[in-house]
């Protein structure tokens, strides 16, 4: 029996047992701290029956592997190149390609598709992003699970939920918020006023803890002064709550242990820095952070406290919006940024620009469909491997489980490319994997990351511990008087035109990006004279795309969802960057609907 962990981009990391003789047949690893001895339906089934790229192909030809390598060298000594990673696998091993950039002078990418948003609100507040260790949430009295799907995104920690009192906020109704002991159906895009206002009200009835303050987060009172520049009515007719409810919450939270749950879906958006510094503010002005069985939970920095030996200087250019036709060469890496990335339509127009496109991954998909040269991975069990998590700090050993008949790994695609292109040596992949295994602290079979704290902040802020917290004191936001944002287009006669409706993209339990099942649904209210099953388009300033109905009596009316993996969103999802961050902003666009 072997143990490996899982490399999906999750934050679970689930520690996985294998058997040579019955593999693919795979459990859970019951000793792993987090996988509670479960594993999710990608785990168990889909991983499995995904085809797979088997064969190299240069210029739409099959080739042997060192021809498609050789190709590669080929297209990497052209002028400009590019490398663009996706987050199909989240082993440490897959950044070496970021070693083999810096030699030939290429550029790499920054910010996130993701979390960068969130994070910038975080080091804003705290000064450092550090993890809630999942004990501290069994420890809670009361979860506040907002803006995610935890049933879906983080399955392993629903144990650790497990007889809390709980309050969801989501635009959405969720599985999760259908068990809630209180639940704010909030309109999508008013989190950060709810949480400010929140704040107001709890320093209004004096229910901010002024010790913890004084010691950690003294310039509260600057803060109070600063969420009374927002007007309570218009507020809370803008988030669709009402000051009874606010009441009702705030009363739930107060002079307990909480933990806040905070998902990526709050930050979606250009002011998504903003969100996850007011939803900090509030917790530091209850006096939430530090203290055993409290604190706020997003997704953390992996590798803090570790020396990363993939990080690179040079030229960086935005991830989110990736100009791909100012490069000869693209090097796409375990992505599928056609469908993944913001504003397809682009994507695709500016690829087909470049003079050469490399993928290498595992699966076809559109951006293979348009590659040069497609070069296939082999998948993280048949590597050797370190695996991170961004929501715990359990570190562990990815091993190879079997060999596989085709196919490349990270490592020994940089290994050829730098003997093909004449640069100096790697160290061995040995070498690699235990300088970041040796950083770590051993706990039996298992490894902990150098940044584990058992109760985060309990002595300060920042990288020394020493400093106070900054309450968010600022506020922008020109999206809704951005008339390029807002602009809708004419009516034709012939076309039946709905209001204009926000557009939420959370993930679904059968997919994982844009891998695995897919379709293209979107659901909406019932009510908004639609009929289920039905074929509409949906379209926005930056493209439209066709999708099948699907009513749903829990919907807001103001708002769709369409799942982040669908087919087609994101010919509907504009290509901007957070104000802080470098994040996409998937959910920054208002959406009409019409019939076919």
């Amino acid at each position: 029996m072997i143990k490996t962990a899982c490399g999906l981009d999750c934050p679970d990391a689930c520690g996985i047992e294998c058997d040579i003789d019955s593999f693919p047949k795979i459990k859970a690893d019951k000793a792993h701290p987090i996988s509670n001895g479960a594993l999710c339906s990608l785990l168990n089934r889909e991983i499995f029956k995904e085809p797979r790229i088997t064969t190299p192909r240069v210029n739409g030809k099959e080739v042997s592997l060192e021809e498609a390598l050789d190709a590669t060298a080929k297209a990497l000594k052209e002028k400009s190149k590019v490398l663009w990673r996706g987050s199909g696998n989240f082993g440490v091993m897959q950044e070496v390609t970021n070693l083999l950039f810096e030699k030939i002078k290429g550029t790499t990418t920054k910010g996130s598709l993701c979390d960068g948003s969130g994070d910038a609100g975080i080091l804003a507040g705290r000064g450092v992003n550090r993890i809630l260790p999942p004990e501290q949430i069994a420890k809670a009295d009361v979860i506040v699970i907002w803006g995610k799907n935890i049933t879906v995104t983080a399955s392993h920690l629903m144990p650790y939920i497990e007889g809390k009192k709980i309050v969801v906020i989501d635009p959405i109704k969720t599985a999760i918020a259908k068990r809630a002991d209180i639940f704010l159906q909030i309109a999508p895009r008013s989190d950060f006023y709810l949480a400010i206002m929140l704040a107001r009200f709890a320093i209004m009835g004096d229910h901010e803890d002024k010790e913890y303050l004084e010691e950690f987060a003294p310039e509260y009172e600057e803060f109070y002064d600063f969420t009374r520049g927002f007007r309570i009515k218009s507020i809370l007719e803008y988030i669709g709550v009402d000051l009874h409810i606010m009441g009702e919450l705030l009363e739930f939270i107060l002079n307990k242990k909480v933990v806040f749950l905070i998902g990526n879906g709050v930050q979606k958006y250009s002011t998504g820095n903003f969100v996850l510094h007011a939803i900090d503010s509030l917790v530091a002005t209850l006096g939430y952070f530090g203290k055993e069985g409290c604190g706020v939970a997003f997704l953390g920095n992996s590798k803090l406290g570790f020396n990363n030996p993939f990080e690179v200087k040079g030229k960086k250019v935005e991830k989110a919006t990736t100009n791909f036709g100012d490069f000869d060469t693209v090097l796409i890496q375990g992505g599928n940024p056609t469908e993944s990335m913001p504003n397809s339509s682009r994507v695709i127009e500016e690829l087909k620009k470049s003079k050469n496109i490399i993928y290498f991954g595992l699966y076809e998909n559109r951006t293979s469909s348009m590659a040069d040269i497609v070069i296939p991975a082999k998948n993280f069990f048949e590597k050797d491997d370190v695996r991170l998590s961004y929501a715990h700090h359990i570190v562990s050993p990815m091993r190879k489980i079997i060999e596989s008949d085709f196919g490349i790994s990270e490592y020994e695609f940089t290994s050829y490319l730098f003997q093909k292109l004449g640069l100096d040596e790697l160290k061995s992949e040995r070498e690699y994997i235990e300088f970041w295994l040796n950083q770590c602290t051993k706990k039996g079979e298992y490894y902990i990351s150098p940044a584990y704290q058992k109760i985060p902040y309990k002595n300060g802020f920042g990288e020394g511990e020493s400093d106070e917290f900054e309450f968010i004191d600022d506020f922008e936001d020109y999206f809704e008087t951005n008339k390029r944002l807002t602009k809708a287009r004419k009516k034709s006669k012939k076309e039946i035109i709905s209001d204009e409706y926000w557009l939420v993209t959370p993930k679904v339990n059968n997919s994982l990006n844009t891998q695995f099942k897919r379709d293209n649904k979107i659901t909406i209210h019932e009510n908004l004279g639609f009929n289920n099953g039905e074929k509409i388009i949906a379209y926005s300033k930056w493209g439209e795309h066709e999708f099948i109905v699907k009513n749903s009596s829990s919907m807001r009316k103001d708002t769709v969802l369409i799942y982040a993996n669908a087919e087609g969103v994101n010919y509907l999802t504009p290509s901007i960057i957070s104000d802080e961050g470098n994040n996409a902003c998937y959910q920054e666009v208002k959406l009409k609907l019409k019939k076919l």
